[in-house]
């Protein structure tokens, strides 16, 4: 395994314990003004990043430091908590004088987890690109994660995934973690949007940093647009990677970029020969595995990385999610295999990639968990119900069962997590428009599984300067999976008011697997 590829591998399992989550944020007013006491410190880069997994390691060339902040700005005089900053400086010897800040998804995921691959990758060749661990997340201090829900999601691919047992285990971790975050006098109600947005513009007067682009992929690029919308002063131009907006209820509308990903992938295998004559029927089959596995799950054993057996249950939910995943994780040549191994009654391909998602167990422990479940809460899953999510997810996919869609894409059970978090709803202000002419680049891709290519539209009429560019065959985050995103973007940040040129996204190409 390649360091990229190792590092992808690490970046998902995170993922699998943050961004799979859903619940409550805090109640996020208005806008939280940037902190006039915000003040920055560097620090030696800790070494290794994440022991056993050198592929983390910062590189000789980066340096680190914190940005102290009020944790709650609404609270005078209250605590302070502080955000692990790192820059990675250009690589030209004559660098652009307006450094790029990279905002991770999640919520909960982290710029440390990223940095040594984003470096890797040729994203700080021409300007410095400054990562963040947001507040809660990897570095931050504190840390604020759910170890047991961690631990019960790790352990969850031995269940039946839907199962109403799994929901009360599921809500008992989440109940024991909030007991035990609130006994160490954290602030629940001040890990929201509103409060990272103001983070992100602190850091940059904090840095010293007049103006500077900002990057965004999939709940960074919600990030981004409120920072956009709440702190737009500095901001030369903007980068949004699987957009999130502010304004789509995530968790009411979740199964539709599901949907539409399942619908973009059957079309493009009909409309390759050696796919569509292997795979004929594809998308039936795959509708009626799902709803034959959440009757009756494949129960089967699966060897680990260490060789030791694992047992494996695949119930209809566990089965659409690895679909899900699987175009997140590499690519999607292998989803119309996957489909019709299972329907065939061979579940050892979908095993092998379902206990994959998991990741290695060194992470558990290490996810930003109370930025998630708070951000889902709050700002979604609280100002919707139930049965309107359902609904929508019925339109969406009307041939899946109910217990499949009553759980979100990425593992969450929010109706029954966020009133155990239970923490408020998000003011008015929190989902309002983004109205701006700041110059900015959206990238998408058209297999996208967890933020659907239709939320771009939502926002586009609001962003008066914005370019989009489609990726076919592409997943979710398409910076990293790519070989011309890089070059695409470097030309818009060189001149953002200048159109891109796109062939090379539009000449990207897949063959899907076959035999």
């Amino acid at each position: 395994m390649t360091n990229a590829s190792k590092h992808c591998v690490v970046i998902a399992a995170v993922c699998v314990a943050t961004v799979c989550l859903v619940t409550a944020c805090s109640g996020g007013g208005a806008k939280s003004a940037p902190d006039q006491t915000a003040s920055f410190q560097t620090i030696p880069c800790p070494q290794p990043n994440v022991a056993g997994f050198p592929a983390l390691d910062f590189p000789p060339s980066v340096q680190c430091g914190y940005l102290t902040v009020p944790e709650n700005r609404t609270t005078p005089n209250g605590r302070q908590i502080r955000i692990f900053v790192m820059r990675a400086p250009a690589v030209s010897p004559t660098p652009q004088p307006d450094p790029l800040v990279y905002l991770s998804g999640g919520p909960g995921g982290a710029g440390s987890f990223e940095v040594a691959f984003m470096v890797q990758h040729g994203l700080s060749a021409e300007r410095d690109v400054i990562f963040v661990d947001q507040r809660g997340t990897h570095r931050a201090d504190p840390l604020l994660p759910c170890v047991g829900w961690e631990q019960f999601l790790f352990d969850a691919v031995s269940i039946p995934f839907a199962a109403e047992s799994s929901t009360i285990a599921d809500a008992a971790a989440i109940k024991a973690c909030r007991a035990r975050l609130s006994a160490t006098g954290v602030d629940l109600t001040a890990y929201n949007s509103t409060e990272n947005a103001a983070d992100i513009a602190d850091l940059r007067v904090a840095m010293g940093i007049d103006n500077w682009n900002v990057y965004g992929v999939s709940y960074g690029s919600r990030l981004a647009l409120t920072v956009m919308r709440d702190h737009p002063q500095g901001i030369r131009s903007v980068v949004l990677d699987s957009v999130s907006p502010p304004t789509v209820n995530i968790v009411e509308t979740w199964w539709s970029a599901p949907a539409s990903s399942f619908k973009a992938i059957f079309v493009a295998c009909a409309a390759q020969a050696t796919c569509a004559n292997a795979y004929p029927n594809l998308e039936s089959d795959f509708t009626a595995t799902v709803n034959r596995l959440d009757q009756t799950p494949v129960v089967t054993q699966v060897a680990d990385e260490s060789g030791a057996l694992v047992t494996v249950n695949i119930d209809g939910f566990a089965y659409a999610y690895t679909m899900i995943m699987a175009s997140e994780r590499t690519d999607a040549s292998d989803v119309p295999k996957m489909i019709e191994d299972m329907a065939r009654g061979d579940p050892r391909t979908v095993a092998a990639a379902y206990l994959a998602l998991r990741g290695p167990h060194e992470f558990v422990g290490l996810g930003g968990d109370a930025l998630a479940l708070d951000v889902f809460c709050t700002e979604s899953a609280n100002l919707t119900t139930e049965a309107a999510t359902l609904a929508k997810a019925k339109a969406a996919l009307p041939a899946f069962p109910d217990r499949v869609l009553k759980v979100q894409p990425k593992q969450g059970r929010l109706f029954t997590e966020c009133p155990v978090w239970n923490v408020a709803t998000a003011a008015p202000a929190v989902s309002a428009r983004i109205v701006s002419d700041v110059p900015v680049l959206i990238l998408e891709g058209t297999f996208d599984a967890a933020t659907a290519p239709e939320w771009v539209d939502v926002i586009t009429p609001d962003l008066k300067n914005a370019q989009v560019v489609l990726f076919p065959f592409t997943g979710h985050a398409v910076l990293g999976k790519s070989t011309c995103a890089p070059s695409i973007m470097a030309a818009f940040l060189d001149n953002p008011t200048r159109p891109v040129n796109a062939t090379c996204a539009a000449q990207t190409m897949l063959t899907f697997t076959t035999g």
